[in-house]
């Protein structure tokens, strides 16, 4: 067995691999990592809006989707709005839910595990960039109007009780047909795993239980997303995690060197 180059162990021991728990200290750091999300979040609104499917191609995925909720005994989606809909204060915490304990919640949560939980930090980061790659394959492949285009007796809360989510998302920035699946739930569900795993309290750990539960809710009352896309989007998001913690188990390995021939 040819013995190893002693120059090439001398760098391998020389070189510092930081472990999967290892602190993002520094500006540098988060410098790179605003800009991955930056740069995904372009790319993820880009090609949403640039896949967008057909109208007539997206109502009929629509209506197959109602058949089969209806073949399942599950289309919930007229019944539950009606629960809130004569109801003002119910509607406006069905949309504050849908607006602000989205985006603004994802974005807490990773500047949270950024500075304290490294290790869960990319975790959620990368089985969000996963989850949200499969999500736009199926978004150009199988575009699906949501409810509130009239597949059922529903209207969109969100658009007619406020004008906060249409301004922080520009119509122009939407794939109005990328229904399928909910990645306003399965995100949501990300964070709930990932907090109930740091969490150290009670308290913390119920509320990572209510905030896939909320959501989950809240897309469907709000007339944006069909039973299924809930279901879809759990999926989804689920193999993204299972990615993303395969990827953390993985064995760190030293930069490649070519020191010495």
């Amino acid at each position: 067995m040819k013995d190893l180059d002693p120059r090439r162990i001398a760098h391998l021991e020389r070189v510092h691999v930081p472990p999967p728990d290892a602190p993002l200290v520094g500006w540098r750091p988060l410098i790179v990592q605003v800009l991955l999300f930056v740069g995904a979040a372009v790319s993820y609104f880009a090609v949403r809006n640039l896949t967008e499917g057909s109208e007539a191609t997206a109502d009929a995925n629509a209506g197959h989707i109602v058949s089969f909720e209806r073949w399942l005994g599950v289309e919930w989606e007229t019944a539950l709005q009606g629960l809130i809909v004569d109801h003002d204060l119910l509607v406006d915490l069905a949309n504050w839910i849908y607006i602000y304990g989205h985006w603004p919640l994802i974005g807490i949560t990773l500047v949270g595990l950024f500075l304290r939980a490294p290790a869960e930090y990319r975790i959620l980061r990368n089985a969000m960039f996963i989850s949200g790659g499969i999500g736009l394959v199926i978004f150009a492949m199988y575009p699906v109007a949501p409810p509130r285009f009239g597949a059922l007796d529903v209207f969109d809360t969100v658009t007619n009780r406020s004008d906060s989510y249409r301004t922080l998302q520009p119509p122009g920035l939407i794939n109005r047909y990328a229904a399928m699946p909910s990645l306003h739930f399965g995100w949501n569900l990300l964070v709930g795993i990932v907090i109930w795993r740091v969490a150290s309290s009670r308290l913390l750990k119920a509320f990572a239980v209510v905030i896939p539960v909320a959501m989950a809710f809240a897309v469907v009352v709000t007339g944006n997303h069909y039973v299924a896309d809930v279901v879809a989007g759990g999926a989804v998001a689920l193999v993204g995690l299972a990615c993303a913690m395969v990827i953390a188990s993985a064995p760190a390995t030293a930069p490649s060197d070519r020191v010495g021939t």
